[in-house]
């Protein structure tokens, strides 16, 4: 889909070790002398500017008061009132990224990794999308992992292979692991093989019934041949957008590979299929339905909340869907709360759509208000001409951009914007509430499984913004400036 522009997970090991402090702060993440002597009762917190003159940097501590908070304007945050579990939150190794980091010089590839992944030494993602085959955005041509000659068919798949993925995709993703043991991958196709679709092709059409069982047994030679390479696959979806049939598009620049079903189809394949076969082969991997838009009702390609009701509401297909994925292309992420308050169980996952700038930060502080509990940014590393991008979508600057020339790695304020999140909402965060007394502040409030309780906020306004921080009856007065992006952390 088009490209929308636009923890401390590893703060406790850092809290008072000075050498990874060294390390911290060598990184562009400067630290206070009077902020690393913090006392337990003060609030540590971390800001970045749009103007880049603050990156992730680390302020000098806010001091908690017992006094109440005078007149102004107000952020409250309640423990006891408590919302969805984090997964994790990332971006995509997708070939696009993945061809980026193999263009540069082995020592800026190890260290754009870090950059990413790494709780210490970067933003800690922990939560990758990676495809099943190829998407859009590739500078290959389009490749399943059983691709034929015309007329031909492989009903056992004896020609599946994922060769095409040791060039660069491979390396990248082991590399990742390397620099993150935690980092978890979740995987979703583009389209099935060609022989196995209406269209012969790629190129939208649909999933032929008769293929179904080979389809579902495609999936798992993918996990398991991906297993073998130590990249173990924590969930899979079934399609990505599968509202999308570019085969019926007139203009062939819209040709990609896509593939549409329907509810129906999907909770059949799942139901009747995919489940019972990772079941047979003791298969751990995760099943997330749906992975399209968040709009409520039906738009065009965008097949909206009836499609994964459509799959939850049949008991023996919902028992094998640990997940429902969304994308937000179309639609509000209020979207996501009206299917939450219709299935309060099943988890959310937030699967592609960037976010960028400030009012990147305030979308992303929504799509978390609105119970998702993963979000993974789209194509993480574009060069500056915006490729490889063999796809349709012009894209809009990445995280990190890759000069064509140097083959040098930038990272531009996005990426500490994210930074902001990643580096500090824990895998396992619960999200508790928060709430101000003005709208000119976007925030959201977890507290971790170590005990800390993390807020981040986003002044996307020009004006710097005075407010009194509230917590189990306790006060502390912070400024946030304008065009900014902080993180509060404090112990419960």
């Amino acid at each position: 889909m088009i490209l929308f522009q636009g923890r401390l997970a590893g703060i406790g090991r850092l809290r008072l070790c000075a050498s990874a402090a060294l390390a911290f702060t060598s990184l562009g993440f400067a630290a206070t002398a009077a902020s690393a002597a913090a006392p337990a009762e003060s609030i540590r917190w971390w800001l970045s500017t749009a103007d880049l003159k603050q990156q992730l940097a680390e302020q000098r501590p806010l001091v908690w008061q017992t006094a109440p908070a005078p007149a102004g304007e107000r952020l409250e945050v309640n423990p006891a009132e408590t919302y969805q579990t984090m997964l994790g939150l990332g971006s995509s190794l997708e070939p696009s990224t993945c061809s980026n980091l193999w263009r540069m010089a082995e020592a800026d590839r190890e260290r754009t990794v870090e950059r990413l992944v790494s709780p210490t030494a970067g933003i800690g993602m922990n939560l990758m999308r990676i495809c099943l085959g190829t998407p859009d955005f590739t500078g290959d041509p389009w490749y399943s992992y059983n691709d034929l000659p015309a007329g031909e068919t492989d009903p056992g798949l004896q020609r599946f292979s994922i060769e095409k993925d040791r060039a660069y995709i491979l390396p990248v993703l082991k590399l990742a692991r390397q620099k993150n043991p935690d980092l978890l991958f979740f995987a979703s196709p583009w389209s099935p093989p060609g022989w196995m679709k209406s269209t012969s092709s790629m190129i939208g059409g649909h999933l032929l019934p008769p293929w179904y069982p080979a389809y579902a047994e495609y999936f798992v030679k993918f996990i398991r041949a991906y297993e073998a390479e130590g990249i173990p696959i924590y969930a899979v979806t079934i399609q990505n957008e599968p509202g999308v049939d570019r085969a019926k598009e007139r203009n062939p620049k819209w040709f990609y590979p896509s593939c549409h079903w329907t509810g129906e189809q999907e909770r059949d394949f799942i139901r009747d299929h995919l489940g019972p076969a990772f079941r047979r082969h003791g298969l751990p991997t995760r099943i997330w339905c749906y992975d399209h838009n968040y709009n409520v009702r039906t738009r065009g390609d965008d097949p909206g909340l009836a499609y994964p009701r459509t799959i939850l509401r049949d008991p023996q297909a919902a028992q094998f869907v640990s997940g429902v994925a969304f994308h937000g292309y179309a639609g509000e992420p209020a979207g996501m709360s009206v299917f939450h308050q219709e299935l309060p169980p099943v988890p959310l996952y937030f699967t592609e759509g960037s976010v960028f700038g400030l009012q990147g930060g305030v979308e992303l502080i929504e799509k978390l208000r609105n119970w998702a509990s993963g979000y993974n940014a789209w194509v993480t590393i574009l060069d500056d001409n915006g490729k490889p991008n063999n796809g349709p979508f012009d894209a809009s600057r990445t995280l990190i951009t890759l000069d064509p020339r140097t083959r040098k790695p930038n990272e531009h304020f996005d990426y500490f914007l994210h930074g902001q999140f990643m580096k500090f909402i824990e895998r396992g965060a619960v999200r508790v509430g928060s709430k101000g007394s003005t709208r000119s502040l976007a925030h959201v409030a977890f507290g971790n499984p170590d005990g800390e309780v993390v807020l981040v906020a986003v002044n996307a306004g020009s004006r710097e913004r005075s407010f009194h921080l509230i917590y189990a009856g306790r006060m502390a007065a912070a400024r946030l400036a304008g065009k900014s992006v902080a993180t509060f952390v404090w112990q419960r």
